[in-house]
């Protein structure tokens, strides 16, 4: 049961009224009673045995999820978005996308829950709605915190540090580690480079995960970090990625390798690079095909970098890499 003011109650649920999807945490019922605390409002769902992503992920469980199960809740939540994105009659940001919302069944099913702050997107020809802030400041994106612009792409911003919990085991703040590493994505940005990333794999997972997939994933995340909304890719694009990376694990002691896929994706910037002269070119305003068969051994520029500074072996097709 959950207990919450009236307006996210409401909110609630008449979105869990509507949605129906794998995905999603169902709502079994709802009511209100009247006490002498005032009027108490209750929300009740489906029974979540496995309780929260989030105490799975604490240093404290004692059964910390494998790599291969933490790369299917990577992919059932990346579901559960593109559908509130796009799938339905109108566009829903959930606004509040956090480990802590995804719950698992007794199948370890991934599903996301709290709709409490959600909102409907913005109207046909808007990019974005203009409203007061409202979720958690830790997963938030730059300019939804800072301007009160929220579009869809500020739960891919959401999704791009959640991917960074599941990779480093560790919360987007913790104040008990030393003062370099208390600000998760601060941390990250200076080992994403495929030499340094084992400095922020979750140690629980050490031996159990190849670096190609590791570092297909920070890929990914860095993608949806991008500093510039226009320049995140939509959610039925970073999950048509994260279906590549599970696919090309799978796949890995076939030796014939599987047809090329491709995606597009915005970037407000492009950069192409001339490998044989070392040269870059900057494009402004394009979109990007990438080859979601090539993510396993691609790098693209960390989030702590606005624009590669030496040549790098890029995930898009003709040498192109994204920068924000």
């Amino acid at each position: 049961m959950l207990q919450q003011g009236h307006r996210e109650w409401l909110t609630e649920v008449n979105v869990l009224g509507v949605v129906v999807h794998p995905n999603l945490v169902k709502l079994v019922g709802y009511c209100s009673e009247d006490t002498e605390k005032g009027m108490q409002l209750f929300l009740v769902y489906e029974y979540m045995p496995n309780g929260s992503l989030k105490d799975h992920l604490s240093t404290r469980s004692q059964t910390p999820l494998s790599w291969s199960m933490r790369l299917k809740v990577a992919q059932d939540a990346a579901c559960g978005l593109a559908y509130l994105h796009e799938e339905m009659d109108s566009e829903i940001i959930f606004r509040d996308f956090k480990s802590s919302n995804i719950l698992l069944d007794a199948q370890w099913n991934a599903k996301l829950s709290d709709f409490g702050v959600a909102r409907i997107g913005p109207q046909e020809g808007r990019t974005h709605i203009s409203t007061m802030f409202q979720g958690t400041v830790l997963y938030a994106a730059p300019e939804y915190i800072e301007s009160g612009y929220l579009s869809s792409k500020s739960d891919v911003w959401s999704y791009g540090v959640f991917l960074y919990e599941l990779i480093t085991g560790r919360r987007p703040l913790d104040k008990n580690l030393p003062q370099g590493e208390q600000k998760l994505l601060e941390w990250v940005g200076r080992y994403t480079h495929s030499k340094s990333l084992h400095h922020i794999i979750d140690p629980r997972l050490e031996g159990t995960c190849s670096l190609k997939s590791v570092q297909a994933l920070v890929n990914i995340a860095n993608l949806c970090l991008q500093k510039h909304p226009r320049s995140r890719p939509k959610m039925s694009e970073v999950l048509g990625l994260v279906n590549a990376l599970i696919g090309a694990l799978s796949q890995t002691t076939s030796p014939v390798r599987p047809s090329v896929q491709m995606i597009e994706v915005n970037c407000k910037e492009i950069v192409t690079m001339d490998e044989k002269n070392q040269e870059y070119t900057r494009h402004e305003g394009e979109r990007v095909s990438i080859d979601i068969q090539l993510i396993e051994t691609s790098i693209v520029p960390p989030i702590s970098q606005s624009k590669p500074s030496k040549p790098v072996k890029s995930l898009i097709r003709k040498k192109w890499c994204c920068v924000s």
